[in-house]
């Protein structure tokens, strides 16, 4: 099967589910939980099909920078799907769902980069799977953390819009975002953990800024964690460190893979 098919599948049900559930909040209602749920799985069903078509070659893994992007997105949905079972987190699904359709179709569409195919042992697999976990989740906490600021906004100016009036709130919101925050933490220092443990040199020319940023970004988040335990950090001042925290992460896996990929060739 060509992964074409279920791309286009993928693109459209993330876009369909996306309209139902803004249309319901503008109404100033709240989307059908079931509904939308099974919307967002067969979407996201679609888009796992395109990834392993897309993903799995007979030199090895294919995780060149869009897709890698369009993994990445998958995670992130599929850790909200799984979350949205335990704590109220669909409101999320507005903002990430249309990041699914658009890196589903940009693997698709957009131009390959030069990235060799992974075929490596189980150890470098395990480091892979537990970056890509880490950086998903903290993917979620950015998203929750611009919807605790637009909520604060709305709040404070005595206008909430249909969904802000949907959302949590406002403590259980934040409580939600460091929970996230505290997961994808874990995860990132497992994920650095790894690397340490199985790749042969986390300093080699190829891969050092991308050691040194993560490594910056861990801290970033470390100290986040620790001002919120033992400052009461909250608010503007937790939003603003996570996404230095994660401007910082994304610019070490995307940034550089975008120039060795695009620019260096290499």
């Amino acid at each position: 099967m060509h992964p074409l098919l279920p791309s286009l599948i993928a693109a459209g049900l993330y876009a369909g589910t996306t309209a139902y559930q803004g249309l319901r909040l503008a109404q100033r209602a709240a989307p059908d939980k079931r509904l939308l749920g099974l919307l967002s799985i067969a979407a996201l069903l679609a888009h796992g099909t395109a990834l392993y078509l897309q993903l799995i070659t007979a030199s090895g893994l294919n995780l060149d920078f869009f897709n890698a992007a369009s993994l990445i997105a998958a995670a992130v949905i599929l850790l909200t799907l799984l979350a949205c079972r335990q704590i109220p987190v669909e409101n999320l699904l507005l903002l990430l769902l249309p990041l699914g359709a658009l890196t589903a179709l940009m693997a698709q569409f957009a131009p390959s980069g030069t990235a060799q195919a992974i075929n490596e042992q189980p150890g470098i697999l395990a480091h892979i799977l537990l970056s890509i976990l880490a950086y998903g989740m903290l993917t979620i906490a950015v998203f929750q953390s611009l919807l605790l600021l637009l909520q604060d906004h709305q709040l404070k100016h005595k206008h909430p819009s249909g969904l802000i009036k949907n959302f949590p709130p406002l403590q259980t919101m934040e409580s939600l975002l460091f929970g996230f925050l505290w997961a994808g933490w874990g995860l990132l220092s497992l994920s650095l953990l790894s690397g340490w443990l199985f790749l042969d040199d986390l300093f080699a020319q190829h891969v050092a800024h991308k050691t040194i940023l993560a490594c910056v970004a861990w801290v970033v988040f470390a100290v986040l964690l620790w001002g919120r335990q033992q400052l009461g950090w909250r608010g503007h001042k937790a939003i603003r460190w996570t996404l230095a925290g994660f401007c910082l992460l994304m610019l070490a896996y995307f940034g550089s893979k975008l120039v060795r990929e695009f620019i260096l060739h290499i």
